[in-house]
């Protein structure tokens, strides 16, 4: 996948690296949009929302979030009962990269992804996508649903690896993978240390330090890269 919002990614992940504080700035932000969903597991989404935020406020707001629907703005029901009002549906322009969390995998008839997996209007427009996609958990499924891991390294939870490789990715047993426009996170605390990954990415390492200081959090496992 050759997106043109990732050219754009890639320089600032590149002066990241180079330059450790990266190219991304409040004038020029790296806009994030994070998919919700009926069903969507509470902690997939509202790990990144909390690291990332929190980053905009450590690098000057070098990064911005922002919460979408599938379709129109409104209220979402989450897994566990938690209603969260979404006042922007989702506008694939409008982002470099979008945060797709799980959620529902095991059951085939209720809310979560499998009815984004059985709506085929929503993955072709996934499918088009010319932004970083990043999938959270079971969100990744959705991806491989819409094509997006085909042929390409990528992890999901434990319970739906299988799937996933059957599906034609290559599984990589690693808490994050990264390969290039597509990164992926295991379980469904892995939200934090993917949203950590793409904070030192794109804003560098002491960004991504002040950040786990302030959620006196420690990333867990290894970010594997293609």
């Amino acid at each position: 996948m050759e997106r043109r919002t990732f050219l754009r990614a890639s320089a600032l992940s590149v002066g990241a690296v180079a330059g450790g504080a990266g190219t991304a700035s409040a004038a020029a932000p790296l806009r994030v949009q994070v998919l919700l969903f009926e069903g969507v597991e509470e902690q997939d989404f509202v790990a990144p929302v909390e690291v990332l935020g929190l980053a905009g406020r450590a690098s000057g707001g070098a990064v911005t979030t922002t919460l979408v629907t599938t379709g129109r703005p409104g209220t979402v029901t989450c897994a566990y009962g938690t209603r969260v009002e979404v006042a922007d549906g989702w506008s694939p322009g409008r982002a470099d990269v979008l945060v797709v969390p799980g959620g529902g995998y095991g059951d085939k008839t209720g809310p979560g992804v499998n009815r984004l997996i059985a709506d085929q209007v929503f993955l072709r427009r996934l499918a088009a996508v010319e932004a970083l996609v990043a999938g959270i958990c079971t969100g990744t499924m959705v991806l491989s649903a819409a094509g997006l891991t085909r042929g390409r390294n990528a992890t999901t939870h434990t319970a739906a690896k299988a799937d996933l490789a059957a599906q034609g990715a290559n599984v990589v047993n690693a808490r994050v993978v990264d390969d290039g426009d597509l990164i992926t996170g295991g379980g469904i605390t892995s939200g934090l240390d993917v949203a950590l990954w793409l904070v030192e990415r794109f804003l560098g390492a002491k960004t991504a330090q002040r950040v786990e200081t302030v959620l006196e959090y420690e990333r867990r496992g290894t970010v594997w890269r293609a």
